[in-house]
């Protein structure tokens, strides 16, 4: 099943948890090195444009990469939006995230191409449930992993599995990720906060191995641990 209704309540439930967000909380650091809220919301928030420029272009039968470097500064973007005051970014936040909802309501193939992850539209809503529950710890303004609903723990070990090195593998229950010997066990919720980087991995058993760099595109790239993307 496409999650596009738990994305709306993860955004809603976002945007509530920011309607007390003073323009001085936006200035304070973050848990991401070097970046304060402002970065984080400004990084969520041109993600959300982003996918929604990308949804919009492939109903009209036209494929875009979700990031042009050619035409689209991410990181300038961000720095250049990160010291807005909390009521814009409370705004731009809305608007893009009802953008891309809107988007995702005229949808009848979830399979339709697009230049992004494995190709399918589908992608899109994946990689914004992950997007915002993550970013959503990181801006500490009360929600933490134990707000994680469980099919999105679910989905981020899914997700993240590619993170362990070859010969490890997790196991929650009777479900079991990757392949070998060396076994990390533990609770879903546990081991989707620990495969993201939101925990060193308290509560899980089994000898921890570090971590690969976060998926992309079906591939690896060097990690970034200040700008870690979901």
């Amino acid at each position: 099943m496409i999650p596009a209704a738990a994305v709306a309540e993860a955004h809603s439930r976002l945007h509530r948890a920011l309607e007390p967000l003073t323009d001085e909380q936006v200035r304070e650091p973050s848990p991401l090195p070097g970046w304060t809220r402002g970065h984080v919301l400004a990084h969520v928030t041109d993600a959300g444009r982003a996918l929604a420029d990308l949804v919009e272009n492939a109903l009209r039968g036209v494929l875009v990469p979700l990031y042009d470097p050619k035409a689209h500064d991410r990181d300038g973007i961000i720095e250049a939006t990160a010291g807005r005051t909390a009521e814009e970014h409370r705004r731009d936040l809305l608007r893009h995230s009802v953008r891309l909802e809107d988007a995702w309501a005229r949808v009848t193939d979830w399979d339709q191409a697009v230049d992004y992850r494995d190709g399918k539209l589908s992608s899109t809503v994946f990689a914004r449930w992950r997007e915002v529950w993550i970013h959503a710890v990181d801006l500490d303004v009360g929600i933490g992993v134990t707000d994680w609903p469980d099919d999105f723990c679910g989905h981020a070990v899914d997700f993240l599995r590619d993170r362990l090195p070859d010969g490890v593998a997790v196991r929650a229950g009777d479900r079991r990720w990757g392949s070998g010997d060396r076994e990390v066990t533990g609770s879903v919720r546990d081991l989707a906060t620990w495969l993201s980087g939101r925990a060193a991995g308290t509560g899980l058993a089994g000898d921890l191995p570090d971590l690969g760099p976060w998926p992309v595109s079906g591939a690896r790239r060097p990690p970034r641990p200040a700008r870690p993307a979901p």
